[in-house]
């Protein structure tokens, strides 16, 4: 018998590989179900690129099964070889705490903690490995494993060229061990992961049947590498990754990341990241062809996406800024508004002096000589901190430095620019 989540997981373009379709439905159908995905903590917050594995558990988690979040302490300290071409650089044990910290806090939005039927649980394996031997490990779990099964791995085989250390090498076998550790320890059925854990999820599977006497159910689900359909990786901008922290990607910048959706990609992504009905999504669907330029469906995925990450506050904020951006309102902003919404502007540092304002302009190269920036002016193309300035005697002084450090000019309709003081 099919199972309701399984056909939508399907129908959302979330399932790439499963180790028994059948089996698994039947098991869903059955039972409520513990399934876990694991995080290393190699940086301090997630990127959107973690997200969708973490998502399609939230989905199991709405359907009434009960989600089991894994944060490597242990194997943040080993490195994934997955996906790399060279070692990654070890990070110390305080390094590795302070990201476990941060990441928790993240998986706190996406996760309800409190539902006392499945509410989601959070571990860390540091908790059963950081006090492990060497011998206990190659004897009870090393010899558990073939070599050749091993090199039959892609994460590995595809690194035996550009060398591979003995401590990567190991890297299957410890998260398969953390498979078998939550099925004896909290009843986990299904390990969920990104492509690129195929192998990882197997090598656990065949760990727990070596393992156990009695028959096992124990699972394995890959979600699709996430694409964009112009061929270029999803999930990075000029500035880098697209992180879930906001000191590091701004809910702003979160925001406008959604909103610049292509129209090829935008259902597709409504589809694998929002929360949204199929009624609605197919709603959504419809008005991208009958009324692309509207983008209400780029409007609505970056609006879920920029709420569940950074809460009703963030989205305010993002909303705020890009409407005060569109009709060049910026009274309307902070300072600190100001500074999250041209971080990204062209800026330049000129001596900290009362100046003309056509001679502001060609000197931060904003016209282009004397005579430009004249008419620039006089034709109203000229706004300091949002307020038109027409006057070619005018002057920036201290009225104009926000914080007495910076001041925002834009010149015609949107090209903005940050002038810093030193």
């Amino acid at each position: 018998m099919a199972n309701a989540l399984v056909e939508d997981l399907k129908w959302r373009g979330l399932l790439y590989q499963q180790t028994d379709e059948e089996g698994m439905e039947k098991l869903l159908n059955e039972e409520k179900v513990s399934l876990y995905v694991g995080v290393d903590p190699t940086a301090d917050s997630m990127h959107i690129g973690h997200i969708v594995p973490m998502l399609t558990l939230r989905r199991f988690q709405q359907a009434g099964h009960q989600p089991i979040l894994l944060v490597g302490g242990a194997t943040g300290m080993i490195g994934d070889p997955s996906g790399r071409s060279s070692e990654r650089n070890l990070l110390t044990a305080d390094q590795i705490q302070h990201n476990v910290d941060c990441i928790k806090g993240q998986l706190g939005r996406i996760f309800d903690f409190s539902n006392e039927t499945n509410g989601a649980q959070l571990v860390n394996n540091y908790d059963w490995f950081g006090n492990m031997s060497t011998i206990e490990f190659l004897r009870d779990f090393g010899k558990l494993i073939n070599i050749n099964y091993m090199l039959g791995k892609d994460t590995i085989s595809s690194r035996l060229e550009t060398g591979l250390s003995f401590t990567e090498f190991t890297y299957t076998l410890i998260q398969g061990m953390d498979f078998n550790h939550l099925y004896d320890h909290h009843n986990v059925r299904i390990q969920v992961g990104g492509s690129d854990q195929w192998g990882n999820i197997t090598t656990g599977l065949e760990i727990i049947r070596k393992t156990h006497e009695e028959e096992t159910k124990a699972f394995g689900i890959t979600i699709p590498l996430v694409t964009k359909s112009d061929g270029t990786k999803f999930g990075k901008t000029a500035g880098g990754a697209v992180w879930l922290d906001a000191e590091k990607t701004s809910p702003y910048e979160f925001y406008q990341f959604w909103l610049n959706t292509a129209d090829s990609d935008v259902v597709k992504y409504l589809k694998i990241f929002t929360f949204l009905s199929r009624e609605e999504i197919e709603a959504l669907e419809a008005k991208v062809e009958a009324e692309a330029h509207l983008r209400e469906a780029q409007k609505t995925l970056a609006s879920e996406m920029t709420k569940l990450i950074h809460g009703e506050q963030g989205l305010e904020q993002a909303l705020k800024i890009t409407a005060a951006l569109f009709s060049g309102e910026l009274k309307a902003l902070s300072v600190e508004e100001m500074k999250v919404a041209f971080s990204g502007v062209p800026s330049v540092e000129v001596a900290k002096k009362d100046a003309n304002i056509v001679d502001l302009l060609v000197e931060a190269k904003i016209s282009s000589s004397k005579r430009q920036a004249r008419e620039d002016v006089t034709n109203g193309a000229i706004s300091v901190n949002g307020e038109k300035v027409k006057e070619l005697e005018y002057t920036i002084d201290a009225k104009d430095r926000l914080e007495d450090a910076f001041t925002i000019i834009r010149r015609g309709k949107k090209k903005y620019f940050m002038v810093k003081f030193a």
